[in-house]
Order: C-alpha cells, then sequence, then structure tokens
C-alpha cells in the first residue's frame, strides 16, 4: 500500500485497522450473532465496534494483541446493544430467518452444508448456556483471548474464568453428545 492509500484509510494504524476487521470479519459477525441472536444486531454491533476502533485507531501502537482488542470492543459493543431497552423489544424486519448461521462462502458447496450442519449444532448447544458461559467461550474460542485477558474484561478472577469455561465445554460436549450422527 502507498503512503497516500495509507492516509486515505487513516493512517497506518487505519490501514491495519481495515485489514484486520477484513480478515475476521466471518469469525467476528458468527461470534455477535450468538451473542445478541440475530444477524441484523450482530451487523450492528460489528459496525459499531469498527468504528469505536476508528476512533482509537491512533492508539492501535499500544495494543498488544490486535485480535484478542476488536473482540473484546466488539463483545461490549454487543453487550450495550443487548442492553439496549429499545432493541430488547424491537424485533428484525427483514425476512431473514433467525437461523441464519455464517458459514465460509469460499468453501465447496459440500463443505459449506457440512459446516452450516456443525455451526447449527453449535448454536443450538450455545443457546443453553447462561450468558458469562457463553461470552467466556466465544472469547477464548473465537476472539483467541487469554484467561486472563478474559479475567480483566469481565473484572473477574482467572480461576471463575476458567470454570465458566469448563462448565461451557462440559455442556457443549454433554449436547453435541447426545446428537445422533
Amino acid at each position: 500500500m502507498n503512503d497516500r492509500a495509507a492516509r486515505d484509510r487513516g493512517g497506518p494504524n487505519g490501514a491495519e485497522l481495515v485489514r484486520t476487521f477484513e480478515s475476521l470479519r466471518d469469525e467476528l459477525l458468527s461470534t455477535l450473532w450468538f451473542v445478541v441472536g440475530n444477524r441484523d444486531d450482530a451487523l450492528d454491533a460489528a459496525q459499531e465496534a469498527f468504528l469505536k476502533c476508528w476512533r482509537a485507531r491512533d492508539g492501535l501502537n499500544e495494543v498488544i494483541n490486535l485480535r484478542a482488542w476488536v473482540f473484546r470492543v466488539a463483545l461490549n459493543a454487543a453487550r450495550d446493544l443487548k442492553r439496549s431497552a429499545w432493541r430488547r423489544k424491537a424485533r428484525p424486519l427483514s425476512g431473514e430467518s433467525e437461523d441464519a448461521v455464517y458459514v465460509d462462502t469460499a468453501a465447496m458447496p459440500e463443505d459449506r452444508a457440512g459446516q452450516r450442519e456443525e455451526l447449527e449444532l453449535l448454536r443450538a448447544a450455545l443457546v443453553d448456556l447462561r450468558d458469562e458461559e457463553k461470552e467466556v467461550f466465544l472469547l477464548r474460542q473465537n476472539g483467541g483471548l487469554t484467561y486472563e485477558q478474559i479475567a480483566e474484561l469481565h473484572d473477574r478472577p482467572v480461576g471463575t474464568v476458567k470454570t465458566q469455561m469448563r462448565t461451557a465445554l462440559m455442556k457443549l460436549r454433554q449436547v453435541l453428545a447426545e446428537v445422533p450422527t
């Protein structure tokens, strides 16, 4: 990327941020969808997260793990969205199914079908997790955050976060083991 293009995209930090968001798009949207419960709100949370990150791009030099930071900002945006009284009462107006799942569109059709089936099974299992278990699982698995980073984010002891992760994994394994193959 030349210097002019970097400036047009918000300088070197802005270009790096855009690249990071582009590379995390599907994974981030899928994670947010599990947190907020539908595609439209997941897209809104992702957009809000990008704007928050964009406004803070001058401080990116201080960010140690950009991927983890983006997921943290996105999760906070999703939680803010869930807390909104208007959002809790509003239903999506689009004709898209609430059961939509994000899959890798570059994969072969048979691979996409398998991915869709696996994600549906995972989604069904995630629905039964408590919110804090779901967030710990998604931040650890999709966000790549360490237990220490998750503990700091939630202002909880690391041991509590590890227990929540163990409980989430145990519940997910139990539900997925019951699925006929």
